[in-house]
C-alpha cells in the first residue's frame, strides 16, 4: 500500500506556508481553530489527524506504475490495449530501471509526458529520449528549461490541447499552474495524471516563480474538480484516488 503523501502535520505546514501563517502560533490539537486559521475544512482535517481515511483506489487496467528510485515519486506508463502504443509520464530516477521496464513491456513509446520541472519528475528525460528517438517529448513552455537541450525538440503544448494517441485515442493537456508555473496534468480516457498539483488528501506546495498557492487551489477547483467524479487521479506522489473522493475528503477544499 502506497502511503499518503501528506499527513496532518504536512498539511498544516503546507497551508501555513501558502498563506504566510506561522503555524508555531497555533494549537495543533485544536483542529477547528487550525482549520479556521488556515482556511481548511475542519471535518476533513480531523480525519487526516486521526488517520482515518485512505482512498483505496485500484490502478486502471491500462496503466502501469513504477517507482522512480532513488526519488520517492511515482512514474506511470499508460497504453492502448492490444497495440502496446504507450506514453510515459514523468521520466525520473535511475535511467536503466526505466529503460528495462519499457523494454520488458515491449512498449511502442509515442510520448514522454512531463508534468513539471522538478528533478524527481524529469531527470531521466534525456536518457529515455535517446533510447526512444521517435517518442515525442511533451512539456509546458514555462518549465521546459529544466530538460536543457532536450527542450529544443519538445512539443510545447497549450492548455486544453489534445494530442493524438494511436489511431483514435486522445491525450488532453491541462495547464494546472501553482506548484510550478508550467505544471500540467494529462487526461487519458477516465484517468488524469496530476504530477504534484493534486495528491490523495492534499495538494502540492507552491514553488513557482509567478504562480501562487491560490493558483494551486484554483487549478484543482476549476480544472481538475470539473472532471467527472469517477475520474481516477494518479498523482506524482502517494496513492491513486478519484475526483469524487478528493472533493469529499481533501482538507484544502
Amino acid at each position: 500500500m502506497i502511503p499518503l503523501e501528506d499527513e496532518y502535520g504536512d498539511i498544516v505546514r503546507k497551508a501555513g506556508r501558502g498563506l504566510g501563517v506561522d503555524v508555531r502560533t497555533l494549537d495543533l490539537d485544536d483542529v477547528g481553530a487550525v482549520a479556521r486559521a488556515l482556511r481548511l475544512d475542519a471535518g476533513k482535517l480531523a480525519a487526516s489527524k486521526a488517520g482515518s481515511w485512505y482512498p483505496g483506489v485500484d490502478l486502471p487496467a491500462d496503466v502501469r506504475h513504477h517507482p522512480q528510485d532513488p526519488h520517492p515519486s511515482n512514474g506511470y506508463v499508460f497504453f492502448i490495449a492490444g497495440t502496446q502504443r504507450a506514453a510515459l509520464v514523468d521520466p525520473a530516477g535511475i535511467p536503466g530501471n526505466l529503460l528495462r521496464m519499457l523494454r520488458d513491456g515491449a512498449y511502442n513509446l509515442q510520448y514522454i509526458l512531463i508534468t513539471h520541472r522538478h528533478a524527481d519528475h524529469c531527470d531521466a528525460a534525456g536518457d529515455v529520449a535517446a533510447a526512444f528517438p521517435d517518442a515525442t517529448v511533451v512539456m509546458h513552455r514555462a518549465d521546459v528549461g529544466a530538460i536543457g537541450a532536450l527542450g529544443e525538440r519538445a512539443l510545447l503544448v497549450r492548455d486544453g490541447e489534445d494530442l493524438p494517441f494511436g489511431d483514435e485515442a486522445r491525450i488532453r493537456m491541462i495547464h494546472t499552474p501553482g506548484h510550478t508555473d508550467g505544471s500540467v496534468s494529462y487526461l487519458f480516457a477516465s484517468t488524469v495524471f496530476t504530477g504534484d498539483t493534486l495528491f490523495a488528501g492534499s495538494v502540492g506546495g507552491a514553488y513557482a516563480e509567478v504562480a501562487t498557492y491560490e493558483d494551486v487551489l484554483n487549478s484543482v477547483r476549476s480544472k481538475l474538480f470539473t472532471l467527472p467524479d469517477e475520474t481516477v487521479v494518479l498523482p506524482g506522489h502517494g496513492p491513486p484516488t478519484t475526483v469524487a473522493l478528493e472533493r469529499a475528503h481533501n482538507p484544502f477544499f
